[in-house]
């Protein structure tokens, strides 16, 4: 039946969606940028690449449900798509920041951006963890891709941030100051890889409830003043606020 096919067709937008993203996160990597775009707009075309994508990972789940239109050739596509538009995708903006940073050898400007690819390693390792664990229906088990994405996504948009409508470049700099950028990169995608397979529960927007509604009030919030920068700090609040929900649980058993 042609139904059938719909959640499948939103599913493949989505992977499109972050092919191109990933394209130009590549480009937003080089000082020669892309289309006649500057470097910081690649990124932030990118930006909006992962974020289309995301949409579209929303409404494929959504239209499955609606349309009763689950398969197991669907599961699997969906799994792939993410790993690309939020695994490999936010990976390279990763990439790109690394490339900012003033390496003072050229064997260091050559290897150690590639560290930002483990991103995309523990995303797919995340995913097919997900695939295969019952725990996860209505709940996730570690940080969801899309969330990862968008929070990297929000971080590499810095330089366009602003808050209240007023610029924040001093943020935008951390990550080229030399003896601290390097840090600060290298233990951003550490912790991240580590929470995408962590064991932290966290909580879903499948649910409903008082938490998730506080959170897309605070998120909407913080997107209308912050843009994409907000945006990065709405996903922060939502690893935190998993994780305090976490100890509280366990003290609470105890």
């Amino acid at each position: 039946m042609i139904k059938n096919y719909i959640p499948n067709t939103v599913t493949s937008l989505n992977l499109f969606s972050g092919c191109v993203a990933t394209v130009f996160a590549i480009y937003g990597s080089t000082e020669a940028g892309f289309m006649g775009l500057t470097q910081q707009e690649c990124l932030f075309h990118a930006t909006l690449f992962i974020t289309l994508g995301a949409i579209f990972d929303f409404f494929d789940g959504f239209l499955a449900r609606l349309l009763d239109a689950h398969s197991t050739i669907g599961k699997d596509l969906d799994s792939l798509a993410d790993d690309i538009t939020f695994g490999l995708a936010p990976a390279s903006l990763m990439y790109a920041l690394f490339k900012q940073y003033p390496f003072v050898t050229d064997v260091g400007a050559t290897l150690i951006p590639f560290v930002a690819f483990l991103i995309a390693i523990f995303s797919a390792i995340r995913l097919a963890k997900f695939n295969n664990d019952k725990r996860q229906t209505k709940s996730f088990i570690g940080l969801p891709t899309p969330a990862n994405a968008l929070l990297i996504a929000g971080i590499a948009n810095a330089p366009m941030a602003s808050f209240f409508w007023m610029d924040w470049p001093e943020f935008a700099m951390l990550w080229q100051l030399p003896g601290v950028g390097l840090s600060v990169l290298l233990i951003l995608t550490g912790t991240l890889s580590y929470l995408l397979v962590s064991e932290i529960p966290m909580f879903s927007l499948k649910e409903r409830g008082k938490l998730q509604y506080i959170f897309l009030g605070v998120s909407a919030f913080l997107i209308i003043f912050g843009g994409f920068f907000g945006l990065a700090v709405a996903m922060a609040s939502y690893i935190t606020v998993s994780w305090a929900k976490m100890i509280i649980s366990t003290e609470a058993v105890a």
